[in-house]
């Protein structure tokens, strides 16, 4: 595939913070990438060096193989939808979408249809004439998403587009741009603290901290392989146990711990091999709760110290018979299934498949 956006060992610094530290990125054509990261962690930073909005202090960045350096915002091959939308509310639907052909030699007819092509695609044909002040927040982030594709960038960038939404119509719009950015082919870039909305939407995300890119990766891989403790801390929910390692051909023995002694294969480890020490890591979902009725080897004993119940999923926090050591564990909800209470001392088993190592 051709890349359509690079970052090359870009730097930018406000006084003595670095924003952006020594960053490098390859955006392929038609991606919908994503930059994941805590707030502070430079991602926006990241998105208005591309936008143009601000300038590197090193390092260059370069869209479709032609370097940015000091071109301005309006002669970049991008557009950019903001996370307060900036519709303006003196303007009509049509007249807030219509704004960036202000200075385009079209005629009327050429206009009007560029428009209507622009509504339809975002799900607003027909609504030309209402008013910006009564539109809901799905459909102003509409609104500003037409007013981006209007002009057919070539890369769209979003600086936290849906983080004003509420949960239900946050999902719905992640559905939505996805089709979206599928429909017309461009490359999106999308910032975003939220690490479901990356998932989600994305082909491929970069996971940021303190200016750096800590990982690049497809969702599946960042949530299953992350290659650092705080990548993996920070995607989704992890329990972590300290243990001690040793060599042993293809596979790392893992010994003495609340799990017992159990082998590693090289490809569930990351980090330097020279460490004799290695925290490990488990999913919850990963961790099952054995029926009393039957008989299993290799399990773990403990009792149900918490419970939290979200619908669809239950966690559990567990603290074990063995070293104290205090397990989160979910359970996906079904009808008819035992109802357990906290208390209850309970079994259950770790799928050792899917553990993963770091060695820091």
């Amino acid at each position: 595939m051709i890349n359509q956006v690079e970052v090359r060992n870009v730097k930018k610094n406000f006084g003595a913070v670095k924003a952006v530290d020594g960053v490098s990125l390859e955006i392929e054509q038609g991606q919908f990438f994503s930059l994941l990261g805590p707030s502070g962690c430079g991602k926006t930073t990241l998105l208005r060096l591309i936008a143009g909005f601000e300038f590197p202090d090193s390092g260059d960045i370069l869209i479709d193989n032609k370097s940015m350096d000091g071109v301005d915002p309006n002669l970049r091959p991008t557009n950019m939808v903001f996370q307060n939308y900036a519709i303006f509310p003196h303007l009509n639907v049509e007249q807030n979408v219509a704004y960036g052909l202000r200075n385009k030699k079209l005629t009327n007819n050429e206009r009007t249809s560029m428009i209507n092509q622009a509504l339809d695609l975002v799900g607003l044909s027909g609504l030309n004439e209402r008013s910006s002040n009564a539109l809901s927040g799905g459909q102003k982030q509409r609104v500003a998403l037409a007013r981006a594709l209007i002009l057919k960038p070539k890369v769209l960038l979003l600086d936290e587009p849906l983080s004003a939404l509420d949960k239900k119509l946050r999902e719905q719009m992640q559905s939505e741009l996805r089709h979206l950015q599928k429909a017309v082919g461009i490359t999106f870039i999308l910032v975003t603290h939220d690490q479901e909305e990356a998932l989600t939407m994305s082909d491929q995300v970069a996971v940021m901290y303190d200016g750096k890119v800590e990982q690049v990766a497809s969702p599946r891989d960042l949530y299953e392989r992350p290659s650092t403790k705080r990548v993996a801390s920070f995607i989704g929910a992890m329990n972590f146990i300290e243990c001690k390692i040793l060599e042993n051909g293809k596979s790392l023995k893992i010994q003495d711990t609340v799990l017992g002694n159990f082998n590693l294969s090289k490809e569930q480890v990351s980090g330097n091999s020279s460490n004799t020490s290695i925290t490990i890591g488990i999913r919850p979902e990963m961790i099952s709760i054995l029926p009393k009725e039957k008989k299993f080897k290799n399990f773990i004993s403990g009792r149900i110290s918490d419970i939290s119940y979200l619908g669809e999923t239950t966690y559990y926090k567990i603290e074990t018979d063995k070293d104290l050591k205090i397990f989160n564990i979910s359970s996906q909800n079904s009808f008819g299934q035992i109802n357990h209470i906290i208390g209850e001392k309970i079994n259950f088993k770790v799928d050792f498949k899917s553990i993963v190592g770091f060695r820091e």
